[in-house]
Parts: C-alpha cells; structure tokens; sequence
C-alpha cells in the first residue's frame, strides 16, 4: 500500500497517518511501524516522525483483518465447562494457558478452545481477540473465566465489570505469616516495568495515574513459611491480588515477577486460583455465583505444605 500525504495532513504524526489510511488502531499502526513495515520517501519511518504534505508514504504490509485476529478454533483443546445457558458460559481456566491469543494465529488459548464448541462466541467482542470472554485472568492464574454467547450478553458482563458489580474470590498460596485477616486499601499504578503494577501513595508521582484498589484477605491454612488465603475484590484491577499481597510483604509462591519465592517443583508458575466470580446475569440481572474447585494438583500442593484436605 502507498499513497501521497495531501495538504491537509502536513506535519501529521505518522502512527495517525497509517491508522486512518490502514483503517487500524493507533496502536496497530505503531506496532506495524516498529517493525520496520513503514516507509517515508523510502527510509524507514517512526511512530512520531510528523510527515510533509508530498510525501510518500509506503506499508510493506497491511495490518491483520479482524478476521485474522479472531480465535483459531482448536476442538482437540480441553476445555472444562463450570455453567452455560443461551448467553452465557462459564469455564475454568488451566494454569499455564493465556485467556486469548494477543497475536494473529496464536494457538493454545483458553478462547482458542472456546470458539470452536461455541463459534458464536468469536464474533460479539469489540477486540477481535476476545473471542467472546469478558475478562482475563493472567496464563498461570487458574479458576473462573465468564463468556458471552451475544453481544448484548458480553455488553452487560462488560458494564457490571467497569461498574464494580462483579465481586470475584481467589485464593492465593503465599509466602511468609500473614495475619488471619487484613485490608488492603491501595491505588495501583503502572512502574517503571511495563508488566507489572505498584501501590503508588498520594505522594508518588504515579498517583495521578493510579487507579483505586481494595482487597480484603483471610487465611485458609498456614504451613511452614508459607499460607493459604481467601482474597476477595470487586475492583479487579491488573494484577491486583499479586500486586496488593506483595505490598504487604506476602507475595505469592512462585511469582518472581513480584518478589515471590520459588515454587516446589510441583508448582508451575504462581499458584492463584479464580475461585468464584459473583455477577448480575446479563439478561435477568439477577446475582448469580459460579465456583471452580481449586485443580487437584494445586489442592494436593496444599495439604502438602499446610496438612489442610481441600477436595
């Protein structure tokens, strides 16, 4: 693709230039110039070069159709259903499976698996990715996933999650002695590393910002060194639970990317389980709580650790 800037876009950034001529996002048109795929009067363009009117501007590629982005269904992929009806799905995520693809033909997703028993899923999301489900949980994060059959289902699930109506259970293993039960009222904003989150105090530069977070703990069991908690938030904010137990200096097991100890060698990735989401149904609004028993590996990891039966 190639084409003339006109007069009326002189000095335009070239990420907008590339988006509205590409009919992309910005964000695809800065990825798509980061890898070289853009050129200006034929050298290699960056994201805010501002471009003349007259000049030539050249994508040796076009960015991925939705239809690209979408859900590569994967029938063979197990997929464990918690609850379905005409709008809804329910599933509990393994550990170690990313909800949904991030790149075009990505396999080994929990959507991937989801969209080839439910292909009406792929197509009620704004993002393409989503292939239907409502929200995340991190590729090691095991327990409850919601999905949308509709897209008025998944414009619902998707307000009662922006809304705080959505009130969501884990329980985390973590390391050191936490008391039996604890606040954790702090905003969270992005640090200096891209992939995580930070308490950021009103003091902070980052206080403006971070976003406001709340987390309420209790603990299950208690081993050498180490707990099992009950963590409940509505607020459901990036790596929250991680984030927050860390703040207070119990991150969880095997989590290195927030302080976290090395797990046992039975313990793949942090050990964090979704373990009942409560939500107003999407057509009758009515508040409906849907639980996933903790993987059985993980429960035999606990009354390892802590002598505590959990099955």
């Amino acid at each position: 693709m190639k084409f003339l800037v006109a007069g009326a876009d002189d000095r335009a950034r070239l990420d907008q230039l590339v988006a509205d001529r590409a009919g992309c996002s910005r964000a695809e048109a800065r990825r798509l110039i980061e890898s070289g795929a853009v050129r200006v009067n034929g050298r290699r363009g960056h994201k805010g070069t501002l471009v003349a009117a007259g000049a030539t501007v050249e994508l040796e590629r076009l960015p991925p159709s939705a239809d690209d982005k979408r859900p590569l269904p994967e029938p063979d992929r197990p997929l464990v259903l918690l609850y379905e009806d005409a709008v809804l799905v329910a599933l509990n995520k393994a550990a170690a499976t990313p909800t949904h693809p991030l790149k075009p033909h990505e396999r080994g997703t929990l959507a991937n698996a989801l969209v080839a028993r439910y292909p009406e899923c792929a197509h009620v999301t704004d993002d393409p990715r989503e292939g239907g489900v409502a929200h995340r949980l991190d590729t090691d994060t095991t327990g409850v996933v919601l999905a949308a059959r509709t897209r008025p289902a998944w414009l619902a699930l998707r307000r009662a999650f922006s809304t705080g109506q959505v009130d969501k259970e884990y329980w985390a293993l973590v390391s050191g002695a936490p008391p039996d039960e604890g606040e954790i009222n702090a905003a969270l904003a992005h640090a200096g590393d891209p992939r995580k989150v930070e308490a950021a105090s009103e003091y902070d530069d980052r206080a403006v910002r971070a976003r406001p977070a709340l987390t309420r703990f209790f603990v299950i069991a208690r081993g050498d060194d180490v707990a099992l908690v009950r963590a409940r938030t509505s607020t459901g904010r990036m790596h929250q639970v991680r984030a927050h137990l860390a703040h207070v200096g119990h991150p969880l097991v095997g989590d290195p990317l927030y302080g976290g100890p090395p797990g046992p060698f039975e313990l793949s990735g942090h050990f964090l389980h979704a373990r009942a989401i409560t939500f107003p149904h999407p057509e009758s609004g009515a508040r409906q709580t849907i639980e996933a028993p903790l993987p059985a590996d993980r429960a035999r990891l606990v009354e390892k650790l802590t002598g505590t039966t959990l099955f």
